[in-house]
Order: structure tokens, then C-alpha cells, then sequence
């Protein structure tokens, strides 16, 4: 049963990227609109259970839960506009190995805040960085929209780890129904206002579009990242970022077959770059873990 639930996590994830791409590409359905209506349908569906159960829990949100939700929730508005924009501009593939630095970046904020890391860490991350050469620089080869939407990757994959922080501090005290409602309604409302500046609709889609939408709400959103949310409960958050690792191959498996993606092969060295760098920060990351790291183990990005 567990290997179920962690192979629909992984297809659930790995979905993302060729799901957006591929509505973006065949329907009018805009960038922005995608991150509006995956996190506003996610937030009913997570406040849902906890209106049933604890239907007291909204009102005793305290102001440092709130600080710490609303600064989760304006970076997770940011990351899925820099990640499903550059999608528009970039390979399936690339973008996201490149948006999944996320646990890189994770590992360099704590540098910052004075966390010293064991030497595989530091490794891992010079591994993983030099794979983000690797595909800019073949993208930057090719034409200035890739390398374009590659920095925008990479800026989605930083705002994610931004967000991971923030959320771990804000659920060291609330639950994870409480805390993903509050951060997706704010997410979405954050979206809307970015979609209302930038002039991009947030309805008036095809059939085809309204299906893609629901598509990536289901897959990415709610089977991805519930999945790997349940797997915390009974594995180790080491093990499960290993798993999650899976995604990126598994993308741009997706995109070739779906999509019929090809890159070069400096690019598909990159990616295995990525790869082989963030196992080895996860990996070096598995001493000193406490219950506030299981917490931001939690994803519910992309």
C-alpha cells in the first residue's frame, strides 16, 4: 500500500509540469490563471474536513501563525507565477529540475541564518549548481526565451524554499488543514490581484482549458502532494525526499512521450547533475532532523 501511495505521489508531481505545458500550448487558458484556480479549489477542498471537524480552529489563528502563513502564501503566489510562466519559455524538463532546487535552496537560506553544514551538504550543492550551468548555458545557446524562462525556474525554485521555510514555522503550532487553507485562499487572492494588473482572465475558457485546469488541481495538487503529506505519517522525511527526487526524471519522461520533448544531451547532463546534487544535500541533511524539519519536508508547490 505504501509503495501505491508513493508511485501516485510521484505521478501525481512529475504530471505538473507536462500538465501546464501542455494547456498552456493547446487552450487559452493563461499563466496565472492555472496558479489562481489549482490553489482557490485546493483551499475548499482542505477547509472542508477541518469545517466538520474542528470548525472552531479559523478563529484561533494567532497573529505570528498569520504573519508566518501570509509570507508562505506570497511566496508560493510568486513561485507558480515564475514556474508556470517559464514553462511557456523553457523545456518541461529543464524547468523543473531546475524549480526543484527548492531543497538547494532551502540548505543556502539556512547558511545565511547561521547553519553550519555537514561537507556532504556543501557538496550536494555544488553538484546540483553546476547542473544549473549546465542547462543555462545550453539554453542560453538556444535562444534568450529558454534562458529566460530557465531564470525564472530558478526563481521559482527559491521562492518554493522560501515558502517551505515559512510554512515550517507557521505549522510548528497549527494543522496541516488549517494552515494549507489559510495559505492557499491567500495564494489565490495574491493571484488574482497579479492577474488583474498584468491583464490576464481568470475565466472565460474553453472546455478544453476548464479540463485542463481540473486536471492539474487533481493530479499536481491534491493526489501529488497529499500523497507525499500522507507518507510523512509512516517513513522518514529523508526518505521521502528521496522519493521525491523521482520527479524530475519523471517529467521529462512525461514531456518526451506526451509532449514529444527532446533536448540536447548537455541539457539531459544537467538534469542528472540536479539530480545526483540534491540527493546528496538530502542525504547529508539526515542528522539533526527534528519534528519542526519533518514539518518543512512538507511540499505543496508545483
Amino acid at each position: 500500500m505504501t509503495f501505491l501511495i508513493a508511485a501516485l505521489g510521484v505521478l501525481g508531481v512529475a504530471s505538473s509540469g507536462p500538465l501546464i505545458a501542455g494547456t498552456l500550448g493547446a487552450t487559452s487558458v493563461t499563466a496565472l490563471a492555472i496558479a489562481f484556480w489549482r490553489n482557490a479549489i485546493g483551499a475548499v477542498v482542505m477547509a472542508a474536513p477541518v469545517a466538520i471537524r474542528e470548525p472552531r480552529a479559523f478563529g484561533r489563528i494567532t497573529r505570528r501563525e498569520f504573519g508566518w502563513s501570509t509570507v508562505a502564501a506570497v511566496a508560493l503566489a510568486f513561485h507558480f507565477a515564475c514556474f508556470i510562466t517559464a514553462l511557456e519559455l523553457t523545456s518541461v524538463a529543464a524547468a523543473t529540475a531546475l524549480v526543484c532546487l527548492q531543497s538547494a535552496w532551502i540548505a543556502v537560506f539556512q547558511l545565511f541564518r547561521g547553519t553550519r553544514h555537514r561537507w556532504p551538504v556543501l557538496v550536494g550543492l555544488g553538484i546540483a549548481f553546476g547542473g544549473v550551468v549546465a542547462i543555462t548555458g545550453f539554453d542560453m545557446g538556444s535562444s534568450p526565451e529558454a534562458l529566460l524562462g530557465d531564470l525564472l525556474a530558478i526563481a521559482g525554485g527559491a521562492l518554493a524554499g522560501l515558502y517551505t521555510l515559512a510554512g515550517g514555522k507557521a505549522r510548528q503550532s497549527m494543522g496541516t488543514g488549517t494552515y494549507t487553507t489559510l495559505c492557499y485562499g491567500m495564494c489565490a487572492a495574491i493571484v488574482a490581484v497579479l492577474a488583474l494588473f498584468s491583464s490576464q482572465p481568470l475565466t472565460g475558457f474553453d472546455a478544453g482549458g476548464w479540463l485542463g485546469i481540473i486536471a492539474i488541481t487533481v493530479c499536481a495538487q491534491l493526489v501529488g502532494h497529499t500523497a507525499f503529506n500522507h507518507l510523512l505519517a509512516t517513513m522518514s522525511p529523508l526518505l521521502v525526499s528521496m522519493i521525491i527526487l523521482l520527479e524530475i526524471p519523471g517529467a521529462a519522461i512525461l514531456a518526451a512521450v506526451f509532449l514529444s520533448e527532446t533536448l540536447p544531451a548537455g541539457t539531459y547532463a544537467g538534469l542528472a547533475l540536479i539530480l545526483v546534487g540534491l540527493a546528496v544535500v538530502v542525504a547529508g541533511q539526515r542528522r539533526g532532523r527534528t519534528a519542526g524539519d519533518r514539518r518543512e519536508a512538507e511540499l505543496g508547490t508545483d
